[in-house]
């Protein structure tokens, strides 16, 4: 087991690689009262075409599937994994990204057993056709509710725009229509792929001794019988840099209409400036929009935008994007004038004063972060994923510099890699 301390945060990570190839971080945090696990593997929605484990033809699996297999996982032959959880005082629940697949509980007392169970259930397959029939069931009633949330659709919306092919534009749970292709031979099929121990990792943080903890996975692990893993190889399809349309337009039973305007990278594969560029993105979207930003006054006194306005950025291993909007009486006028803000970027220069402002308000957001157990857990796991430290953002934060700031922001928009999704009322 390895011990690394990282004095300026006051933080220690125990870690190993079991012989399976799992990847175990371990946090103590002995001044915590919980304790919180996350068994994550590296595989979600966008995982939708690869050769599978032990074959050799490529496959190309349903949209949606990687969501209706979290769902199964927690139902066994004879019994439902929530039920095991509750029993031992642990909250536990589970979540499906583009990129990963998040198994996880929180709990303060039985964390030993809630570990164990965490690992064995997860670890323990079962799928039968008849209850991947009724679960399609289920499972089209949560893709038809959110089908009904404006938020939902403009933010999938944004991405149908922006990506011509990319499955990031899909949304997470697949379509009503899709889900009903999945059969059971096609859950362990994505199970036996991308479910081995050396595709995932475990992270633990909170109130235990960490030899312990260790201890207890390691012999666990032990216990199991795994086939050793090639690498996985996926497929995507080739997209351009060019968003897919300038412009979507979806009608739905609204008072108010929503505007987003999304921007477009073009991310091939990570390097070495990952974590910078994904600093800065959040940076220049607060600095610009943020309730005291400059670009948010603007808006906000033209009266084309409320409190619903937001932004956020994502960036993953071959996709990168940004979003900002929200609900407006003049969708055209908001889109025109959001579109006419960040075509600016390309000769705005930040200024010394608000970078060093900038800096100090993204360092103050990661150490309130790391204050969660929940959110240190889960980002040290999604930076594991891509070959990152968690603990190094705070160090990449001071290394920042103002002419990287303006660089990227200088070359982060053109005119080709903008576009537009706008919820409107039905006419009539």
């Amino acid at each position: 087991m390895h011990k690394q301390t990282y004095d300026q945060l006051k933080e220690t990570v125990y870690t190993e690689t079991l012989d399976n190839g799992l990847r175990v971080f371990l946090l103590p945090k002995p001044e915590m009262t919980k304790t919180f696990g996350i068994f994550t593997t590296d595989y979600g929605s966008i995982d939708q075409s690869f050769t599978p484990i032990n074959q050799k033809e490529h496959v190309t699996v349903p949209d949606g599937i990687a969501h209706f297999l979290e769902h199964k996982l927690f139902e066994k032959e004879d019994h439902d994994v929530f039920q095991d959880f509750t029993k031992r005082g642990a909250s536990a629940n589970a979540f499906t990204s583009f990129t990963k697949t998040a198994y996880l509980f929180s709990s303060t007392t039985e964390v030993k057993n809630n570990i164990k169970t965490l690992l064995d259930f997860v670890q323990d397959p079962y799928f039968s056709d008849q209850s991947v029939e009724k679960e399609k069931g289920i499972i089209a009633q949560e893709i038809q509710m959110y089908d009904d949330q404006p938020d939902w659709r403009s933010f999938f919306g944004t991405l149908k725009s922006m990506y011509h092919h990319h499955p990031v534009q899909t949304d997470i749970a697949g379509t009503v229509a899709s889900i009903q292709d999945i059969t059971k031979e096609d859950l362990y099929t994505c199970y036996q792929t991308f479910y081995h121990p050396a595709n995932m990792v475990i992270s633990v943080a909170g109130n235990f001794d960490p030899d312990q903890m260790m201890d207890l996975i390691r012999s666990n692990q032990q216990a199991k019988t795994f086939s050793p893993l090639e690498k996985i190889e996926r497929s995507f399809p080739d997209e351009p840099e060019t968003v897919a349309t300038p412009k979507e337009v979806i009608e739905m039973p609204v008072s108010i209409s929503k505007c987003m305007v999304g921007i477009k990278e073009n991310v091939q594969t990570i390097d070495s400036s990952f974590m910078e560029k994904d600093l800065l993105a959040d940076m220049l979207l607060e600095h610009f929009y943020s309730k005291s930003g400059p670009f948010y006054q603007e808006l906000y006194e033209k009266d084309l935008i409320d409190d619903s306005f937001s932004f956020e950025s994502s960036r993953e291993k071959n996709f990168a994007f940004s979003i900002v909007g929200g609900n407006t009486e003049n969708p055209d006028k908001l889109a025109d004038a959001l579109k006419e803000q960040l075509m600016s970027w390309n000769s705005i220069q930040i200024t010394e004063e608000d970078f060093v402002r900038m800096k100090r308000k993204k360092t103050g957001e990661l150490l309130r972060g790391m204050n969660s157990l929940e959110n240190m857990a889960n980002q040290f796991t999604h930076y594991q994923l891509l070959g990152f430290d968690y603990f190094e953002l705070l160090p990449t934060t001071e290394k920042l510099t103002l002419e990287a700031a303006n660089t990227f922001l200088n070359n982060w928009v053109h005119e080709m890699n903008v576009s537009v999704c706008q919820i409107v009322p039905e006419k009539g």
